[in-house]
């Protein structure tokens, strides 16, 4: 266990000794699936949860649903001009959201 691993074990202790973990909302129940969840790692997917709940998204997960709702738009679309601005805008997403993969992973080091 690491020196940041000892610190947060102690003021999580400290936390309930005091009382201020009891009482929170869905206490005692098991945490929704998502399934996104299970593309990166366990800290990072709580940590993006907490932020979803305070309503806070990270750029990588705006660009994301952004890449999603393209996609499902894409299968819709005819050949022709729309459809290569489409692409293209999907394309530039897709490397936007790379970007913002590649610096998270870069402060997580």
């Amino acid at each position: 266990m690491g020196w940041l691993d000892r610190i947060a074990e102690r003021l999580m202790l400290k936390a309930r000794a005091e009382g201020k973990l009891s009482g929170l909302a869905g206490e005692g129940k098991p945490l929704p699936a998502h399934p996104e969840e299970a593309m990166i790692d366990t800290g990072t997917a709580l940590g993006y949860r907490i932020m979803a709940e305070a309503g806070v998204l990270p750029t990588e997960i705006v660009i994301k649903k952004e890449i999603d709702a393209l996609r499902l738009a894409l299968a819709d679309l005819p050949e022709g001009e729309d459809r290569r601005a489409a692409l293209a805008r999907l394309a530039d997403l897709e490397m936007r959201h790379a970007m913002a993969q590649e610096a998270r992973r870069a402060f997580m080091r």
